[in-house]
């Protein structure tokens, strides 16, 4: 126990808001899992029609970017806890909407994913400010370790009992053999679980962001790059999100083979990223992050060469790694560029954070719609089997984008924390 007690006391000597906005999202990690995989398996189930997951996916990337600008004003009104529990919210009430809906169409998909956008985008643009003014940059890598670790224990255990619990209500007759009813009960704990989060998040003390002009059209170069780096990562966040449900109802069976599948590789995931999170440094950042996507396209490469239940479970068990190690290097880059920039240019930092937004939209917008051009199109085993590899391919560039980022993001730290002199004023390359 030892070692336990060392891990707790460190995590107690962390600033107390960084420690309320951990404990907020560690509860809140049990809510995600079930949103992302459940909601997909859901549509397909009621639809019968793969496409339809990613048009939810595009509704609900529109729906974030609207947000952001909501956000941004009423910032200016409610406290910042305010709006990040009403994103957790509105979530649990937009799963329930979507249960009492008898008939999934084209229109009604559209409309649920993008209330759910909508809660999103309170809850990450809110967040990504919480975690910029909770942390420093010696605690990103700690702080980033430990709510991937929540977030992968989570996405262990509750696709598990979820998925089990949806699958034995069929086989075994449970509340009548409806697996509707089992919906039903499973959109009720998370309604409580946002609550419970809701309740958390007030207890931080956090300030709201100052009150500043925050739409901007002109950036620094460094921030161009960010952007960059963003639409990358948008191209694939559909993929990433929606991928793993659409094949495994596909190509391996029903929701029960969703949690297990989920579940088994997670649990090594979650002992590797609290270590590296533990351990990590700064200089560490993108070799996880080209580790991450590395394992994202070995994954696709198998599953489109195989293109079966093997393949499925491969390419699942390399995203289960992938992700949470992109997440747990992406997000330290971005806050420390919004920094980085935000000094420079003298602007609120909010405003890089609404405006990275619009990087990611433009990635999700291209991935989402080259998905069901292909299902729509040609079929949706080859959107499944092909589109998947292109994203991959496209997405394992952001390793240079992200080389440049951090190369340029040393010497913009030494500009703005150094006293103006010809020496810090040269080129990247000169220094």
């Amino acid at each position: 126990m030892k070692p336990l007690q060392q891990e707790y006391q460190f995590f107690c000597s962390q600033p107390r808001p960084m420690r309320m906005l951990l404990l907020t999202n560690m509860v809140y990690a049990l809510v995600i899992p079930v949103i992302e995989l459940f909601l997909g398996a859901y549509i397909i189930r009621k639809s019968n029609d793969v496409s339809l997951v990613m048009v939810y996916q595009l509704a609900q990337g529109t729906g974030i970017p609207v947000t952001f600008i909501m956000n941004g004003y009423l910032l200016k009104r409610f406290p910042i806890a305010a709006l990040y529990a009403l994103g957790m919210i509105i979530s649990g009430i937009d799963m329930g909407v979507m249960m009492l809906l008898h008939d999934l169409n084209l229109f009604g998909i559209a409309v649920i994913g993008f209330i759910m956008g909508l809660s999103y985008g309170f809850f990450w643009a809110n967040r990504v400010f919480l975690a910029l003014t909770s942390t420093r940059n010696e605690n990103r890598n700690y702080y980033y370790g430990l709510e991937t670790f929540f977030f992968t224990v989570a996405s262990i255990i509750m696709p598990l009992l979820a998925g089990y619990f949806i699958a034995t209500t069929q086989k075994l007759g449970w509340l009548g053999g409806q697996v509707t009813t089992a919906y039903h009960i499973l959109t009720a704990v998370v309604l409580l679980l946002t609550l419970i989060a809701s309740f958390i998040v007030y207890k931080g003390n956090f300030k709201n962001p100052e009150n500043a002009r925050f739409i901007y059209f002109k950036f620094h170069r460094l921030w161009h790059k960010m952007l960059g780096l963003a639409a990358l990562k948008g191209v694939a966040q559909g993929f990433v999100i929606a991928a793993p449900v659409m094949l495994i109802m596909r190509l391996v069976g029903h929701e029960g083979s969703i949690g297990s599948i989920q579940s088994s590789g997670a649990c090594l995931s979650a002992v590797m990223l609290y270590i590296l999170g533990r351990k990590s440094t700064a200089d560490h950042r993108l070799k996880i992050f080209t580790a991450g996507l590395g394992l994202f396209l070995v994954g696709a490469v198998i599953n489109m060469a195989l293109f079966n239940a093997f393949g499925v479970i491969v390419f699942v068990a390399c995203m289960v790694f992938a992700r949470p190690l992109l997440d747990m290097a992406y997000f330290p880059i971005q806050l420390g560029v919004i920094e980085c920039v935000a000094a420079k240019e003298k602007r609120n930092q909010f405003a890089y954070i609404f405006n990275h937004e619009a990087g990611l939209y433009i990635g999700r917008l291209f991935g989402c719609l080259l998905f069901i051009i292909i299902a729509r199109d040609i079929s949706e085993n080859a959107a499944l089997r092909y589109a998947l590899l292109a994203v991959a391919v496209i997405q394992f560039f952001s390793v240079f984008v992200a080389r440049s980022i951090l190369n340029d993001g040393e010497w913009c730290e030494a500009t703005t924390q150094q006293p103006l002199n010809p020496q810090t004023l040269k080129e990247p390359s000169e220094l």
